[in-house]
């Protein structure tokens, strides 16, 4: 490719993702977030895919909207303030439809209550049962 060329193809390019790396809108950071999660299937873990420039355009266009966009923010800040393992106890639950009652490897239902209130916290021994029942890295727990 000749250095024309590939100007010229920067410039379609450019024109092309001018809505995604700059997001203005909700309509195009949902969008985003789609492409990007495609993308992410796509791209191999190599340094030298391309798409994995593109991911990070992609990314950087995202973290700015949502840095942005006070509800977004405000979001952010409240879960960045959370316990990493309430925070993946509320996820894992909101993901497979569970109630205080489904979850036997913390204990009770009044004790899931207790951790879900921030009450108690769960031992190594509720991470790891919860680990291994949904298949996760005990490590997203911290």
């Amino acid at each position: 490719m000749t250095a024309v060329a590939f100007k010229e193809a920067c410039y379609s390019f450019a024109e092309a993702a001018a809505p995604y790396a700059s997001i203005k809108d909700d309509a195009h950071y949902e969008e985003a977030l789609a492409l990007i999660e495609s993308l992410l299937e796509e791209a191999d873990d190599s340094p030298n895919d391309p798409l994995n420039a593109i991911i990070e355009l992609l990314s950087h266009a995202i973290e700015i909207y949502e840095n942005c966009d006070e509800e977004l923010a405000t979001f952010k800040q409240r879960a960045l303030e959370k316990p990493a393992d309430l925070s993946m106890l509320r996820l894992l639950m909101t993901q497979h439809q569970l109630g205080t009652a489904d979850l036997p490897e913390i204990g009770s239902k009044s004790m899931v209550s207790r951790v879900l209130s921030g009450e108690r916290s769960l031992n190594k021994k509720h991470i790891a049962a919860l680990s291994q029942r949904f298949n996760i890295d005990p490590g997203l727990f911290f």
